[in-house]
């Protein structure tokens, strides 16, 4: 795992913001590390927060798209896929991705990226912002869903 080339973050303020966070069920501890991670950046930021819970990391896209139609202003996706012995992996870590990649595409809304695709549960713990974790990848999506979300803002009102 590398952070070498972390950007530097700055205090984000997300007054009037929509977010909602769109997790899975699966690999409870590490999901719930990542959606308290999630949380607090989505707090700091000073954002309106709702939280949707779904079956699976497959399940990501359909319901982020939903949350965005519906007049979120961003999603924060939260998964994670951990490798077996069979394609699955693959499948469902292409699917997420891709996934999510069209819905903030075709929906003109971030989408802030928290799916954690893993060789082993090590590595998702390391990752899911708990004690002992080296990395907050719920408080890092959430983030870059916020700081997008402003970049977006500020260039709608550019425009008028």
């Amino acid at each position: 795992m590398s952070t070498a080339g972390i950007p530097t973050s700055t205090p984000l303020d997300g007054t009037g913001l929509t977010v909602t966070i769109v997790a899975g069920r699966w690999h409870e501890e590490i999901t719930n590390g990542l959606l308290a991670g999630a949380h607090r950046a989505l707090a700091a930021a000073n954002v309106t927060v709702t939280e949707i819970r779904v079956p699976g990391s497959f399940e990501l896209p359909v319901v982020s798209r939903a949350a965005l139609e519906a007049g979120a202003d961003a999603v924060v996706a939260l998964g994670v896929i951990i490798r077996g012995g069979t394609p699955h992996f693959e499948y469902v870590s292409d699917a997420a991705t891709s996934g999510l990649t069209q819905v903030s595409v075709l929906t003109g809304k971030p989408v802030g990226f928290g799916v954690l695709t893993l060789d082993d549960e090590a590595q998702g713990l390391d990752r899911a912002g708990l004690p002992g974790s080296r990395e907050d990848k719920g408080a890092e999506a959430a983030d870059a869903a916020v700081a997008t979300a402003l970049v977006l803002r500020e260039l709608k009102q550019t425009k008028n």
